[in-house]
């Protein structure tokens, strides 16, 4: 093999492994960190809003319509080089409290909690002409101002009304 072949086999194998690089998998964590003997030591009738506060912190969100749920959520994604992020795990800790701001109840649930969706690729159909992409482009040329098609006021422009 002569030099110039060796360099192209070399510079072949450099490009294969920086673009093999690119393909790995990106595992990422947000949201709550749970210790788990944290929130195991939450118990309903014992604890209340100042203590479960001091124990686990402030919640990720609170209830959108009752202020009496507080929501602790982390999840960890993972998603391979230029594909969608996947939840490969996620940890939800639901705390209702009581009108007296006391531990009602403490509800833990994972993935099976999020709902799939998939948009399809049909189109919606809707009232009216079907429109080509040039009709929708070039279908105003001659009646922007022509009479009857609103937009002109008909060379009138004393301000008062016709």
């Amino acid at each position: 093999m002569s030099v110039t072949g060796t360099r192209l086999v070399t510079l072949a194998a450099a490009l294969l492994l920086v673009g093999a690089g690119g393909c790995t998998q990106s595992i990422t964590y947000s949201g709550y960190v749970a210790d788990e003997s944290l929130t195991s030591a939450i118990a309903p009738g014992v604890d209340n809003r100042a203590s479960v506060q001091g124990t686990l912190g402030r919640p990720t969100f609170q209830g959108q319509f009752d202020q009496r749920d507080w929501y602790y959520v982390s999840r960890q994604t993972r998603q391979f080089a230029f594909g969608r992020p996947k939840a490969a795990s996620q940890n939800v800790i639901h705390v209702r409290f009581d009108d007296a701001g006391n531990v009602q109840s403490v509800e833990r649930t994972g993935l099976e909690q999020i709902a799939s969706v998939s948009p399809t690729s049909r189109t919606t159909p809707t009232l009216g002409r079907d429109r080509s992409f040039f009709d929708e482009i070039f279908g105003n040329i001659g009646r922007v101002g022509a009479p009857g098609m609103g937009g002109a006021n008909n060379g009138s422009n004393t301000g008062t009304p016709n």
